[in-house]
């Protein structure tokens, strides 16, 4: 069967538009996921709370995250850009909230989802320890971890 150079075109141009979106959603992702952890913190003596300002341990972007509805969720906002990340797409969402009504799903661990594009990316936060979050998450079959630490 005769390969259709068309449809070949379509598709790397395709791919290529999906590697040119990762890199903002992964800013986005990474805020989203960041926000879910604090929703809930187990109440026990000296446990440690997700609530404050994150950055990605490579540095790249940071985010506020703070109890929000009923004070039961999380929601995180982008706070901040590393400068070689402010461009028209980042830009476009400091400021705003990624993340919204992250639920606890189980000790020290929250699930949340964020919307960017209209698109729902579905994530899990591990607050690993007092100042490091582990975030997990995906879209369809693209799949991520990142770690953030504390700032404050």
């Amino acid at each position: 069967m005769p390969v259709q150079t068309g449809s070949v075109k379509q598709g790397l141009n395709h791919i290529k538009r999906i590697e040119a979106n990762m890199k903002t959603l992964k800013v986005l992702l990474t805020a989203a996921l960041c926000a879910a952890p604090f929703l809930a913190t187990p109440t026990v003596a000296n446990t440690a709370t997700p609530v404050g300002d994150w950055q990605m341990a490579n540095g790249e972007s940071r985010f506020e995250i703070t109890a929000c509805g009923d004070g039961t969720q999380l929601c995180a906002k982008l706070t901040w850009l590393r400068d070689d990340l402010k461009d028209e797409a980042n830009l476009a969402h400091l400021g705003e909230y990624v993340l919204q009504g992250a639920q606890m799903a189980g000790l020290n661990a929250w699930r949340g989802q964020v919307s960017y594009d209209g698109d729902t990316f579905t994530g899990r936060l591990i607050l690993v320890d007092a100042d490091t979050i582990r975030l997990n998450g995906c879209k369809g079959i693209f799949c991520q971890s990142m770690d953030l630490v504390r700032v404050s």
